[in-house]
């Protein structure tokens, strides 16, 4: 009996000796997946937020231990202050997951030459899963638009953030001002999120476009405030699957497929969406703009739906016969093939009388052109459109009157 006991009670502890070792492996399990993610903060590894310390080597150490990080996630904090960088690159691939946190403004030098000769101020290139929250990059672009408006020997300058080879990426609140050419630049990247992005410049600072995006897939671009001297969205070769919803333009160029067909072998443009934007004051509303020169490119399946135009120059235009300074294209036609391309709810006001401007390739005529409600007037009076080479079809309300061969 007394052994009977002994069992018994020996079997009850080693039970409850075993759910007690089981809940300690899955609280320990449970508190690690739990831990939080590792941080580093620029300050604490060097940066000054004075506006004149060089900051750069601080912000390649928390990169550096960032992107070394063991953890599925790290952050990179910038606390309030001005925080002056010099050219900077961050290279992945890293162990996991890294977000930058932005509180404060990012400076670039303000001698323009300093960065105009590298052509980059701060780059990405080659990171898997990057997110930027908040924060101001000031690209000190003035002194590089003033040489350049005085028509004086001046470099082209520099783009201010580049992602390039990446891939899921994040932008939101983000601020950049004054870039000395490009502010935001999408190249080789797959699945980026750019939201609530703000672009800040002179609406005469040349060459400054706001987000440009090329031989990329999977770019969302929503709730952007942009105002400049050049493109506020500008869609290179080889861009497909791109949205862009809930867009202020202007001062700017408007939303501009191209410049494309400037090479003979070029990637074409597809899938294309531009929804509830608003332009006011632009030089162009939505455009498709072409080299006038040989070019097996294309631009298929686009979408410009519930679109403002508020005396916008341009607010519909298709320009195959782009060649600034009459160079390298004179007496050529466009071999860009453009096809497919709704316009859709589209009204307001044009700064010029021809409101709809259809310049199309006479060797690749514009095809399957579609206008769905579209009501545009030019100082309170009817305005026109010009067709040329363009093939497509009309509904619904349309003015001004459709020109496009059916």
């Amino acid at each position: 009996m007394k052994i009977s006991i002994t069992k018994d009670i020996f079997s009850c502890s080693a039970r409850s000796l075993f759910f007690l070792t089981a809940a300690v492996i899955i609280i320990s399990t449970s508190s690690s997946a739990l831990a939080a993610p590792a941080s580093f903060n620029v300050v604490a590894l060097g940066a000054k937020g004075d506006g004149r310390t060089d900051s750069t080597s601080a912000f390649q150490r928390a990169w550096s231990s960032a992107c070394a990080s063991s953890g599925a996630s790290s952050n990179i904090y910038v606390p309030p202050g001005r925080y002056l960088l010099n050219r900077v690159l961050f290279r992945g691939q890293c162990k996991g997951h890294v977000t930058f946190k932005i509180d404060g403004t990012l400076v670039a030098p303000s001698n323009y030459h300093v960065l105009a000769s590298i052509g980059k101020w701060i780059t990405f290139s080659g990171v898997r899963g990057v997110s930027i929250y908040g924060g101001t990059i000031d690209g000190q672009g003035t002194g590089l638009w003033a040489c350049k408006a005085a028509g004086k020997n001046c470099p082209f300058g520099a783009t201010s953030l580049e992602f390039t080879y990446s891939r899921g990426i994040t932008i939101s609140g983000l601020t950049s001002m004054n870039s000395q050419v490009f502010h935001i630049v999408i190249h080789n990247c797959m699945n980026v999120n750019l939201q609530g992005v703000q672009v800040t410049a002179s609406g005469n600072s040349p060459n400054t476009d706001g987000i440009h995006v090329e031989a990329s897939t999977g770019v969302t671009i929503t709730r952007a405030v942009i105002k400049t001297g050049d493109d506020c969205i500008s869609i290179g070769p080889g861009t497909t699957n791109l949205l862009m919803e809930n867009i202020n333009c202007g001062p700017g160029h408007g939303i501009s497929i191209g410049s494309l067909g400037k090479a003979m072998n070029e990637q074409g443009v597809q899938n294309v969406t531009v929804k509830t934007a608003t332009f006011t004051g632009s030089q162009n509303g939505v455009r498709i703009k072409t080299w006038a020169r040989s070019s097996n490119g294309y631009v298929k399946g686009v979408l410009f739906e519930d679109i403002t135009m508020n005396n916008a120059q341009n607010p519909i235009i298709i320009d195959q016969n782009y060649c600034p300074h009459n160079e390298g294209c004179p007496g050529q036609v466009s071999g860009v093939k453009i096809s497919d391309v709704v316009y859709m709810n589209i009204r307001g006001t044009s700064a010029s009388q021809v409101a709809m401007k259809f310049d199309c390739s006479r060797k690749a005529p514009c095809s399957g052109i579609v206008l769905d409600n579209v009501d545009l007037t030019y100082k309170n009076k009817p305005a026109l459109s010009s067709c040329t080479s363009a093939d497509g079809s009309a509904s619904g309300l349309v003015h001004p009157s459709s020109c496009l061969a059916a």
